[in-house]
């Protein structure tokens, strides 16, 4: 069983993270008789997984619910790994692929209503797309924007 701070330690996690995370349900810890948090070694892979998935972009919501289906009781296997990183792989192409999308797209039209590029009026012409709200609408890949 390990402590808080020998936790943090091993796992470069702040104590204060660990604490949100046991609040939110990611980690869960056994108390002591003077109401200490001890955590069962398996933890380290679980708050390994979490930053991991956290660098992706992964939302903690999402997170929790990969977490959700992996063994109570025993430290995840290899292949509980393996089933729990699939999951996450559409997430990941997709955001490679709007990262690609990104960055071919940075010197075109953005569609953000600025309307001081020449392309401005051959893709987002009078500023038709400030209905839709704030922000690169193009870029965006918004449905029903103009493809450039």
């Amino acid at each position: 069983m390990w402590t808080i701070g020998e936790l943090s330690s091993r796992t470069g996690v702040a104590t204060s993270a660990l604490r949100f995370y046991e609040e939110k349900g990611l980690i869960a810890a056994q108390r002591t008789e003077g109401n200490q948090r001890r955590y069962a070694r398996g933890t380290v892979r679980r708050v390994s997984v979490i930053r991991a998935a956290q660098t992706l972009g992964l939302s903690l919501k999402d997170i929790g619910r990969a977490l959700e289906t992996l063994p109570e009781g025993r430290t995840p296997t290899k292949r509980d790994w393996q089933r729990l990183s699939g999951r996450w792989r559409a997430h990941l192409d997709a955001q490679i692929a709007d990262l690609q999308a990104l960055r071919d797209d940075l010197d075109g039209c953005i569609g953000c209503g600025c309307l001081s590029l020449r392309v401005c009026s051959l893709f987002n012409p009078s500023d038709q797309l400030a209905h839709r709200g704030p922000g690169p609408r193009i870029l965006m890949g918004e449905p029903g924007a103009p493809n450039r």
